[in-house]
């Protein structure tokens, strides 16, 4: 990446840039490939943050489904981290695992359950996990909450094989006019449902696999207690990135846990024949970069403060603008034989695209993913009718309280006092992106129409080829659209 004109001495935000276009001959957006750079080779290099109110197994999946990965936070056991990996590698890579429920259960019972799923509808089973039907909202109209399902099912079903082409799961949908197609194994049984932008996603998006062809997941540890033990009982649960995170990644607790914790990974590396990668930080600069890789890190995860959910800078002063601290910590991980991910400050699909032009392996992102169906927290509404989720920071007294649960009532208040974090915040449900899977698409359509316009058919020429300028604020707000008449 150069700049179009001379680099500033001051530090830049993704908001204090743009992109000028190449010459290009890539005519397509579907000519790009998405693989990232980190060494983890994600056929979508997104990943979803280890925020307790974001990603959970649910989100894990879907996002492994359309190529990324989702990490789960280090707040939970790991026996429950070690059941949602082994959830997530049995569920389907092509059909979507949906909400099921038994015929006798009740339509109150039904609605609580539907919105975990986009496409927000529940498969009904018999005791032998054959499909009988389906319940969307639309079933309960003029209803009462006591009914039980079989009453009110729809039975009219398109099922097809498990092993049907997304083409023809299409075609199916389009003849019998059905929302959800039924895929089902040679005995009858569930394996998941698929719609028709399933089926058109399934032609786009390559899923994230394991070397057994199973979805992909990551899991987060912390620097403090036994972070060898988690990571021994994560790497046995097939774990596929384990990320060694604290908000200040470049202090010695950080590169003492990495030492600690590397010579386990090479171990099982070495019994499995499976290298599992290790992520660190959170860092900003060069040094911090080079001194997390050589601790043992592969990837370095850059940022402090950008998160929508973080009061760091605010509080401490201590930070950096996003776009820079990407821009040297890429550099010097190159360099050094490793990779960067670029965590947080994501709020538009633009900025993913400058955060991997700038030489981010990978773009992480957290609030953003929180107002949709499938992050861990339950649909509220508002005053206003309008549906939200609610989110919180890692440092912040909410999740420290989850975080110091098994310690002292003194230790807990202590630790309360010092939070880096919003505990409470609402992240809206977009009516027309609900689902993380639609907001894949739109920071994926950005990716690759910024790829075309630098002329790049990968990530790696599109580091290569962009041309970055500095924009003041006023140029900024003239490339936002304006919904309405100014008139």
């Amino acid at each position: 990446m150069r700049f179009l004109n001379q680099q500033p001495a001051y530090d830049l935000t993704y908001n204090d840039v743009f992109m000028a276009p190449n010459r290009s001959s890539v005519q397509s957006r579907h000519d790009v490939d998405l693989t990232s750079r980190d060494g983890i080779d994600l056929p979508l290099p997104l990943v979803v943050a280890n925020m307790t109110a974001i990603s959970g197994r649910r989100m894990a999946e879907t996002v492994a489904r359309r190529g990324g990965i989702a990490v789960l936070p280090q707040d939970i056991p790991v026996d429950y981290a070690a059941k949602a990996i082994n959830r997530v590698k049995s569920s389907p890579t092509a059909f979507e695992t949906p909400v099921v429920l038994g015929p006798t259960m009740t339509v109150g019972e039904a609605l609580a359950l539907v919105p975990k799923r986009a496409h927000g509808t529940a498969v009904i089973i018999d005791d032998g996990n054959h499909p009988i039907g389906l319940f969307s909202p639309s079933d309960a109209a003029g209803v009462d909450r006591f009914v039980q399902l079989h009453d009110v099912m729809t039975t009219d079903l398109t099922v097809v094989d498990a092993d049907t082409a997304p083409q023809k799961v299409f075609e199916a949908l389009a003849s019998s006019r059905h929302r959800l197609s039924i895929g089902v194994d040679a005995d009858g049984t569930l394996v998941g449902v698929m719609s028709q932008r399933g089926a058109v996603r399934c032609g786009i998006y390559a899923p994230a696999l394991d070397e057994d062809g199973r979805l992909r997941i990551g899991v987060a540890i912390g620097i403090s207690g036994d972070a060898q033990g988690r990571a021994r009982a994560l790497l046995d649960a097939h774990a596929d990135v384990l990320v060694m995170d604290t908000a200040h990644g470049h202090q010695e607790r950080m590169l003492d846990a990495l030492s600690r914790v590397r010579p386990i990974r090479d171990a099982h590396a070495e019994a499995t024949g499976v290298r599992v990668p290790i992520v660190a930080g959170n860092v900003v600069t060069a040094q911090g970069t080079l001194d997390l890789i050589d601790a043992g890190a592969d990837v370095v995860k850059v940022g402090v403060g950008p998160g929508a959910m973080c009061t760091t800078r605010m509080q401490t002063g201590v930070g950096r603008p996003q776009f820079s601290a990407v821009l040297e910590c890429a550099d010097a991980a190159a360099g050094a034989g490793g990779a960067i991910w670029a965590d947080g400050g994501v709020r538009h699909p633009r900025d993913a695209a400058l955060a991997l032009a700038g030489g981010a392996g990978s773009v992480m992102i957290g609030s953003w993913f929180a107002g949709t169906n499938e992050s861990t927290g339950e649909v509220l509404t508002d005053a206003d009718g309008r549906q939200y989720k609610e989110s919180f920071g890692m440092a912040s007294a909410r999740a420290v309280r989850s975080r110091t649960r098994d310690q002292s009532a003194y230790e807990r208040a202590r630790a309360a006092l010092f939070e880096e974090g919003i505990s409470s915040s609402r992240m809206y449900l977009d009516p027309a992106r609900p689902g993380v899977e639609d907001l894949l698409d739109w920071i994926t359509s950005g990716v690759r129409s910024a790829c075309t316009y630098a002329g790049a058919r990968s990530l790696a020429e599109f580091h290569e080829k962009a041309v970055v300028g500095v924009q003041s604020p006023s140029g900024y707000e003239e490339g936002r659209p304006i919904p309405v008449s100014w008139a």
